[in-house]
C-alpha cells in the first residue's frame, strides 16, 4: 500500500530534523573548543607531504616561531603540513590545536597536539578553523586546501567574515594561482582590492610578524563577536 503524501513528508521532516541536530552538535562542539583558547594562527596544507619535504620543514619552523611568540597553532590535526607545524610548536611547549575529521584515508591525529577534536562534517570543521584564527596560512595542498582557501578569500571579499592576514607559503607553488588571479582581474571578474586579501611569500617570519601585530586577544574575545569594523588585517597593516 502506497503511503500518503502527508506520511512521506512527516518522515522526511523527521530525517531532516535528525540531520540538522547532527550538524548542530558538530558545530556546537567546535565553537566550544574555540572558546577555550585565544585566537591563534590557523595553518592549512597537504596531509600527504612527508616530513622531510621542504614545505614541511618550513611549517615546522613556522610552528616553532609562533609558539615562541605565544601564539596558538591551529591545524586540521592530521599528518603532513599539519603535523610539521604542530611538531614545531609542541617541541617548545606551545599550544597546538588539532581539528580533525573522519575520513576514509590519510586523516589521523598527529602525536603533537595538546588539544584535539574530531568532526564528522566538513562545514562545521571549516567554521571552527576560521573562527579560531587571527591569521591564516596556506602551504601547498590539494583539493581540500584549495577549497578552504577559496572559501576564506570569498568570505573576506564579500565581507562575510572579518578581514585577517592571509599568507600563501611557497612562491614556486603558488605562482600559477597568482597567474589565475591576475587573469581574473584582467577579465574584470574581481577588483584590484580583492588581490590584496592574500600575500604570497617564502618567509614564514612574515606570518609571525603579522600575528604579533594583531596581538593576543583574550579568551573571552573573538573577532567574530559583533563583527568589528576594525579588522585584524587593518591592525596588522598599521
Amino acid at each position: 500500500m502506497l503511503q500518503s503524501e502527508a506520511e512521506l513528508l512527516k518522515k522526511l521532516s523527521i530525517a531532516d530534523l535528525e540531520r540538522a541536530n547532527a550538524y548542530a552538535k558538530d558545530l556546537t562542539r567546535g565553537l566550544q573548543i574555540v572558546r577555550s583558547f585565544p585566537q591563534g594562527v590557523t595553518i592549512f596544507g597537504s596531509a600527504r607531504l612527508p616530513q622531510e619535504n621542504k614545505y614541511c620543514k618550513m611549517a615546522f619552523e613556522l610552528g616553532r616561531l609562533l609558539a615562541e611568540n605565544g601564539h596558538a597553532v591551529i591545524t586540521g590535526g592530521g599528518p603532513g603540513i599539519m603535523e610539521a607545524a604542530s611538531h614545531g610548536a609542541y617541541e617548545i611547549g606551545g599550544r597546538t590545536i588539532g581539528l580533525n575529521i573522519t575520513l576514509k584515508h590519510e586523516q589521523h591525529p598527529n602525536p603533537f597536539l595538546t588539544d584535539c577534536l574530531t568532526f564528522e562534517y566538513f562545514f562545521a570543521r571549516k567554521v571552527t578553523l576560521a573562527m579560531a584564527a587571527k591569521v591564516f596560512v596556506f602551504f601547498p595542498g590539494g583539493f581540500g586546501t584549495m577549497d578552504e582557501l577559496s572559501e576564506i578569500l570569498c568570505l573576506m571579499q564579500e565581507t562575510k567574515m572579518p578581514k585577517m592576514p592571509v599568507f600563501l607559503i611557497g612562491k614556486q607553488y603558488w605562482r600559477n594561482f597568482d597567474r589565475i588571479i591576475k587573469k581574473m582581474l584582467e577579465m574584470e571578474l574581481i577588483h584590484l582590492p580583492d588581490t590584496k586579501i592574500f600575500k604570497i611569500t617564502d618567509d614564514v617570519r612574515e606570518v609571525v610578524k603579522a600575528a604579533n601585530k594583531v596581538g593576543h586577544p583574550k579568551i573571552s574575545e573573538n573577532f567574530y563577536d559583533g563583527f568589528r569594523e576594525a579588522s585584524a588585517l587593518d591592525q596588522a597593516e598599521n
